[in-house]
């Protein structure tokens, strides 16, 4: 794992944009693994800012997303196809055609997992994937169990995530229940791995995700074992663990 240290959110949101500026150069028709959420964000507006200064071209790129809400359709302000067209897809030049979410839309469940799956292997897997972790360590949606998931899958959302999750919605009742999520494995066979954490309180779990035990109980622990990990987070989260990067 390489760890980078920012002073703050702004600057661990230029470091990982540069990560990912960096992969769209070197390969411009780059499979980019996406993730939506607060983290993110800041990133997304760095990478817009590159591409309208005419130093960023996604023309050749395709991307695939993390997850999605079970039962959201595609317009819907809180859904996560809503959300990337409105930070990232609408202001750079990605051709729809080659942009893919798990379609929340779809209640069979069964075959929308097959069919993203199916499609992140037909276009030769991700090159690089964006990941936030949560404050118990899950990573997508793949929460705390007792086996790391395999493919594309319909989870149940914990109450801690729709906790999480409730300050975009009118009310935690409105939080959808389930979520399309990639699994780990999935996650894991990207040829690299770009993790962004922001906040003292992801102090305690960098520190057990990352130096801790690898274990399904927190998910993001199976990254010690990725080939090609970029850790960029704020000194806010890397406060418990100075003494280890």
């Amino acid at each position: 794992m390489k760890f980078i240290c920012a002073k703050d959110y702004q600057e661990m949101s230029r470091k990982a944009a540069s990560v990912i500026a960096a992969q769209v150069v070197l390969k411009p028709d780059s499979i980019l693994g996406l993730a939506t959420g607060s983290s993110p964000i800041g990133i997304y507006e760095q990478l817009v800012v590159w591409h309208r200064q005419g130093d960023l071209d996604f023309s050749q790129c395709s991307s695939f997303n993390l997850d999605e809400y079970r039962g959201l359709t595609a317009d819907h302000d809180q859904s996560y196809h809503y959300f990337m067209h409105q930070h990232l897809f609408d202001a750079i030049n990605i051709p729809a055609e080659r942009i893919d979410l798990p379609d929340g839309a779809q209640m069979d469940a069964a075959a929308e997992c097959a069919r993203y799956d199916a499609a992140i292997a037909a276009a030769g897997g991700v090159d690089l994937q964006l990941l936030g972790m949560g404050l118990n360590g899950h990573i997508g949606f793949n929460e705390p169990d007792e086996v790391f998931s395999k493919g594309t899958h319909c989870v149940d959302l914990t109450t801690s995530t729709i906790e999480a999750n409730k300050r975009f919605f009118a009310s935690a009742d409105d939080v959808p229940r389930q979520a399309y999520t990639m699994g780990v494995q999935t996650i894991m066979q990207a040829r690299k791995i770009l993790i962004i954490i922001s906040g003292e309180n992801k102090a305690d779990i960098v520190r057990e995700a990352f130096f801790g035990p690898i274990t399904p109980q927190v998910p993001a622990s199976i990254l010690q074992l990725h080939p090609d990990v970029t850790v960029v987070a704020d000194e806010a989260a890397f406060s418990k663990c100075r003494d280890l990067i």
